[in-house]
Protein backbone atom coordinates (compact mmCIF):
# COMPACT_ATOMS: atom_id res chain seq x y z
CA UNK A 1 0.00 0.00 0.00
CA UNK A 2 1.52 3.31 -1.09
CA UNK A 3 -0.18 6.52 0.02
CA UNK A 4 0.90 10.09 0.64
CA UNK A 5 0.19 10.11 4.39
CA UNK A 6 3.52 10.24 6.20
CA UNK A 7 2.51 8.22 9.24
CA UNK A 8 1.64 4.57 8.71
CA UNK A 9 1.80 2.21 11.68
CA UNK A 10 1.21 -1.48 11.07
CA UNK A 11 -0.26 -3.40 13.95
CA UNK A 12 -3.01 -5.68 15.18
CA UNK A 13 -6.54 -4.64 16.08
CA UNK A 14 -7.00 -5.15 19.82
CA UNK A 15 -10.59 -3.90 20.05
CA UNK A 16 -13.54 -2.67 18.04
CA UNK A 17 -16.21 -0.75 19.93
CA UNK A 18 -19.29 -0.42 17.74
CA UNK A 19 -21.73 2.46 17.86
CA UNK A 20 -24.81 3.30 15.86
CA UNK A 21 -22.96 5.54 13.35
CA UNK A 22 -19.25 5.40 14.27
CA UNK A 23 -17.04 2.96 16.11
CA UNK A 24 -13.62 3.10 17.73
CA UNK A 25 -10.92 0.74 16.47
CA UNK A 26 -7.76 0.29 18.54
CA UNK A 27 -4.63 -0.79 16.70
CA UNK A 28 -1.68 -1.99 18.78
CA UNK A 29 1.88 -1.74 17.44
CA UNK A 30 5.24 -2.14 19.18
CA UNK A 31 3.85 -1.43 22.66
CA UNK A 32 1.71 1.52 21.56
CA UNK A 33 -1.99 1.81 20.80
CA UNK A 34 -3.70 4.15 18.38
CA UNK A 35 -7.47 4.69 18.43
CA UNK A 36 -9.37 5.50 15.24
CA UNK A 37 -12.93 6.83 15.28
CA UNK A 38 -14.37 5.70 11.93
CA UNK A 39 -17.79 4.95 10.47
CA UNK A 40 -19.53 1.65 11.09
CA UNK A 41 -19.82 1.35 7.31
CA UNK A 42 -16.00 1.37 7.10
CA UNK A 43 -15.63 -1.08 10.00
CA UNK A 44 -17.95 -3.54 8.28
CA UNK A 45 -16.61 -2.87 4.76
CA UNK A 46 -13.01 -3.48 5.84
CA UNK A 47 -14.13 -6.44 7.99
CA UNK A 48 -12.29 -5.03 11.00
CA UNK A 49 -12.16 -7.35 14.00
CA UNK A 50 -9.89 -8.16 16.94
CA UNK A 51 -6.73 -9.94 15.86
CA UNK A 52 -6.77 -8.63 12.29
CA UNK A 53 -3.70 -6.85 10.90
CA UNK A 54 -4.33 -3.20 10.05
CA UNK A 55 -2.60 0.14 9.52
CA UNK A 56 -3.20 3.34 11.47
CA UNK A 57 -2.70 6.12 8.92
CA UNK A 58 -2.26 9.76 9.93
CA UNK A 59 -1.50 12.79 7.78
CA UNK A 60 1.36 14.94 9.08
CA UNK A 61 -0.93 17.97 9.16
CA UNK A 62 -3.13 16.16 11.72
CA UNK A 63 -0.33 15.71 14.28
CA UNK A 64 -0.05 18.23 17.11
CA UNK A 65 2.87 18.48 19.52
CA UNK A 66 3.45 19.36 23.16
CA UNK A 67 6.85 19.83 24.76
CA UNK A 68 7.77 17.44 27.57
CA UNK A 69 8.00 13.77 28.41
CA UNK A 70 4.52 13.12 29.81
CA UNK A 71 1.15 12.73 28.09
CA UNK A 72 -1.12 15.73 28.53
CA UNK A 73 -3.88 15.30 31.11
CA UNK A 74 -7.39 16.64 30.63
CA UNK A 75 -7.38 16.69 26.84
CA UNK A 76 -9.92 15.08 24.54
CA UNK A 77 -7.40 13.74 22.01
CA UNK A 78 -7.16 9.99 22.56
CA UNK A 79 -3.74 9.36 21.02
CA UNK A 80 -0.59 10.62 22.70
CA UNK A 81 2.81 9.22 21.76
CA UNK A 82 5.87 10.26 23.76
CA UNK A 83 9.28 10.33 22.13
CA UNK A 84 12.43 12.26 21.33
CA UNK A 85 12.64 14.81 18.54
CA UNK A 86 14.86 13.29 15.86
CA UNK A 87 14.73 16.19 13.42
CA UNK A 88 13.13 19.53 12.64
CA UNK A 89 13.07 20.89 9.10
CA UNK A 90 11.71 24.42 8.90
CA UNK A 91 10.31 25.85 5.69
CA UNK A 92 9.10 29.36 4.89
CA UNK A 93 6.05 29.12 7.20
CA UNK A 94 5.68 25.49 8.35
CA UNK A 95 8.14 22.91 9.55
CA UNK A 96 8.23 19.13 9.77
CA UNK A 97 8.95 17.63 13.16
CA UNK A 98 10.01 13.97 13.37
CA UNK A 99 9.41 12.42 16.78
CA UNK A 100 11.18 9.10 17.35
CA UNK A 101 9.34 6.66 19.59
CA UNK A 102 11.11 4.18 21.90
CA UNK A 103 10.63 1.39 19.34
CA UNK A 104 12.31 3.39 16.55
CA UNK A 105 9.09 4.31 14.72
CA UNK A 106 8.78 7.98 13.84
CA UNK A 107 5.75 10.26 13.93
CA UNK A 108 6.01 13.15 11.48
CA UNK A 109 4.02 16.32 12.07
CA UNK A 110 3.67 19.52 10.09
CA UNK A 111 3.28 22.58 12.31
CA UNK A 112 4.06 26.27 11.98
CA UNK A 113 7.56 27.57 12.58
CA UNK A 114 5.99 29.88 15.16
CA UNK A 115 4.69 26.83 17.09
CA UNK A 116 8.09 25.13 16.89
CA UNK A 117 9.70 28.22 18.39
CA UNK A 118 7.07 28.97 21.05
CA UNK A 119 7.08 25.35 22.27
CA UNK A 120 10.88 25.33 22.37
CA UNK A 121 11.02 22.17 20.26
CA UNK A 122 14.57 21.09 19.49
CA UNK A 123 16.36 17.97 18.32
CA UNK A 124 17.13 15.62 21.19
CA UNK A 125 14.35 17.02 23.40
CA UNK A 126 11.33 15.04 24.60
CA UNK A 127 7.90 15.80 23.16
CA UNK A 128 4.43 14.32 22.80
CA UNK A 129 2.68 13.77 19.48
CA UNK A 130 -1.07 14.27 19.92
CA UNK A 131 -3.59 12.92 17.41
CA UNK A 132 -7.37 13.04 17.59
CA UNK A 133 -8.99 9.66 16.96
CA UNK A 134 -11.12 11.23 14.22
CA UNK A 135 -7.90 12.09 12.34
CA UNK A 136 -6.78 8.44 12.14
CA UNK A 137 -7.62 6.43 9.04
CA UNK A 138 -7.55 2.62 9.03
CA UNK A 139 -6.17 0.55 6.18
CA UNK A 140 -5.90 -3.16 5.50
CA UNK A 141 -4.03 -5.15 2.85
Amino acid sequence: MKISARNQFEGTISSVVEGSVNGVVTIDFEGYAIKADITMESIKGLELAEGKKAFAIIKASNVMFAAGSEPIKNISARNQLVGTIASIKEGAVNGHVALELADGNKVIGSITNEAIESLGLAEGEKAVAIIKSTDVMVGVE
